[in-house]
């Protein structure tokens, strides 16, 4: 049984899942796909879009989801991942979790009978970096430009370097020494663009990075987990704010990206992220778009 845990589970599928979000998004697949299907979602972490989005989209496919908090079922009051995935199984088909640890992803896939869907842990966030790349390719007609992540190299950071080493899209990473990606989320990210013709660099020369860029994406400095680090974090990310100083380094036509929630003078400047570059809402929407493809191909075309 197929879950989508990475964006190394659908390395070679990347193309086809975004176009089929298209699909979706221009109205050109059959009306509820999914009826009375049924996906099971659990938050061990709060969210905004990641909720409404599945919620929405999976109604909008014609079938049924139900939100499960930590506090609305035995996993959260000690119940082993295995009981959990082996019972719902027997309810739903399928399940999408946004975790604390990607372990316990990786583990409720191994455990269930049905397709897992990663809807965020503190590795990957696979789901965002599909509904990213949907945008730069309304935004920028294709990948041929240059994406530059600037900030934290989290979870997010990890999936858009996967993402655009599939899909040959140039990426550079811009952060301080000590916040890097893992070694193997890069090494795996420099695979795939070799393979498809393009480069990965991380550099903690943020000026020179953003140079001639196409896409800038910055995430917050904080994220949820890391609060005991807050005051150094945001000493040491101040020189990678995205500002328009910075943005005027890239190209003229330059689309600005955050996942969001985002803070205003931290990570990013009003100026930049309520400015003429922004996409940030044509994101955030097609974050449905295409977790409505994901669940139509895991749970549809897979199981034909």
């Amino acid at each position: 049984m197929r879950s989508l845990l990475s964006i190394n589970d659908i390395s070679d599928e990347v193309e086809t899942i975004l176009n089929i979000a298209t699909d979706f998004k221009e109205g050109r697949i059959e009306e509820e796909p999914l009826k009375n299907q049924k996906l099971a979602m659990i938050f061990q972490k709060s969210s905004t879009r990641t909720r409404v989005s599945f919620e929405v989209g999976m109604y909008e496919l014609g079938g049924t989801a139900l939100f499960l908090s930590n506090n609305d079922i035995q996993l959260g009051r000690g119940e082993p991942i295995k009981d959990t995935a082996k019972v719902l199984s027997r309810f739903v088909d399928g399940i999408m979790i946004r975790a604390i640890k990607h372990s316990d992803v990786e583990e409720f896939a191994e455990e269930a009978d049905i397709p897992v869907i990663n809807g965020l842990t503190n590795y990957e966030h696979p789901c965002q970096a599909l509904a990213d790349m949907l945008t730069v390719k309304e935004h920028k007609g294709g990948f041929d430009g240059k994406f530059v992540y600037v900030g934290d190299g989290n979870n997010v950071c990890n999936s858009l370097m996967l993402i655009c080493g599939c899909l040959g899209m140039d990426m550079a990473v811009a952060c301080p020494d000590e916040y890097r990606p893992p070694a193997e989320i890069i090494s795996q990210a420099e695979e795939y663009a070799a393979q498809n013709g393009s480069t990965i660099t991380i550099t903690a020369d943020v000026k020179e990075a953003v140079k001639d860029a196409d896409v800038i994406y910055t995430d917050v400095w904080v994220s949820m987990g890391d609060e005991a680090e807050e005051e150094k974090r945001m000493n040491d990310f101040a020189p990678y704010q995205v500002n328009q100083e910075l943005v005027d380094l890239a190209d003229d036509d330059v689309i600005f990206m955050h996942c969001l929630p985002a803070i205003r003078g931290k990570e990013v400047t009003a100026e930049v992220i309520d400015g003429p570059h922004s996409a940030i809402y044509d994101e955030a929407e097609n974050r449905m778009h295409a977790q409505k493809a994901v669940l139509y191909y895991f749970l549809k075309v897979l199981q034909e």
